[in-house]
């Protein structure tokens, strides 16, 4: 059975995140010039570098798991335990994602932390949008069965 496209993309964009974590756990700034510009830029504070290794290896693990659930649920079959599992996973990814795009909404939208300009205006046109499209593409292999 072919994988559904918005499966294809959905893991596709999960996977180019994992990498882009990996890298940043291999001290990358990438594609940013310096640690300073990291932090203004991806954690919204200005001054305080980029996350360790672990903490980016971790985000990585998970994503990349993540991807994977996708691709499965949508290639096995409702009664298997794979099947189950890969689809329980997927729906959990898919309601992380929509809280992470609702509180980045609410708390950039209405400015309810002290967050540099950049990351607000990131927040509200690309990382909140980027999950609530993976949260949705999630939720889709999610209810695909083979």
């Amino acid at each position: 059975m072919a994988v559904p496209a918005s499966t294809v993309a959905t893991a596709a964009v999960l996977g180019a995140v994992g990498a882009l974590h990996v890298a940043w756990a291999a001290g990358s700034t990438f594609p940013l010039e310096d640690r300073e510009a990291f932090s203004a830029t991806f954690l919204g504070v200005d001054g305080l570098g980029s996350p360790g290794p672990a903490a980016c290896l971790a985000v990585a693990g998970l994503v990349t798991t993540t991807a994977c659930a996708a691709v499965v649920a949508t290639q096995t079959s409702s009664g298997s335990r794979v099947g189950r599992l890969s689809r329980r996973g997927a729906r959990t990814a898919a309601r992380v994602l929509a809280a992470r795009a609702a509180a980045g909404i609410a708390v950039s939208g209405f400015g309810l932390r002290a967050t540099s300009p950049r990351f607000r205006t990131l927040d509200l046109t690309v990382y909140s949008p980027l999950c609530a499209a993976l949260a949705v593409g999630l939720a889709r292999s999610a209810r695909a069965t083979s």
